[in-house]
């Protein structure tokens, strides 16, 4: 296994719409592999392929809830069916979420609370899972990376104008921009 570089949002792959899944290989086995390992040391809840360069329909997820229980899993090919998101401005403290892709930084945005996808795992047995909350803001997050959309999109007008401004400052706006977990020192 090995750590891959999480490109960041200049890059063309994370503004594309990912390719299906065709066949389990042992490249996918090996692609999975890499994204768990990538995906906890840098340390996230949640890593689609394009965030590693990769244009395919899979992402993995972590998370643990409030009483220190585990779900970790990955999805290939998902399916995302949500419930509308309650009207309204989103909550700075309870609905600010981060992305890999946009290291250090945290933005209100408004999500579904209960999602359902449907996919197939690393075996090829179809997955199911009907979630809320965070688990269901983390499917929405990494759904969205396969279809070529950054979280950062859906912003507010002033959010995203002052993201626009970091990335500038940052350089990111470049195409082939990544930085690699446990090496570089970012955080999301």
């Amino acid at each position: 296994m090995a750590i891959r570089p999480i490109c960041i949002m200049g890059d063309p792959v994370l503004h594309a719409v990912a390719s299906p899944v065709g066949e389990i290989t042992d490249e996918i086995r090996t692609l999975i592999a890499d994204m768990y390992e990538t995906m906890d040391a840098a340390p996230g809840v949640g890593l689609a392929a394009p965030q590693v360069g990769v244009g395919l329909r899979i992402y993995t997820y972590s998370y643990e809830d409030d009483e220190g229980q585990p779900w970790r899993g990955e999805i290939i090919n998902p399916e995302l069916f949500m419930t509308p998101a309650e009207p309204g401005d989103p909550d700075e403290d309870e609905e600010s979420e981060g992305c890999l892709s946009v290291p250090g930084e945290r933005f209100p945005l408004r999500r579904s609370d209960r999602v359902r996808v449907s996919g197939i795992d690393l075996e090829g047995k179809p997955v199911m899972i009907d979630v809320t909350g965070w688990r269901a803001r983390i499917m929405q997050h990494e759904f969205d990376h396969l279809n070529g959309v950054l979280y950062i999109d859906r912003l507010h007008d002033s959010d995203w104008k002052t993201v626009q401004k970091i990335a500038k400052k940052r350089g990111w706006g470049r195409p082939g921009q990544s930085w690699t977990p446990g090496i570089d020192g970012h955080e999301s």
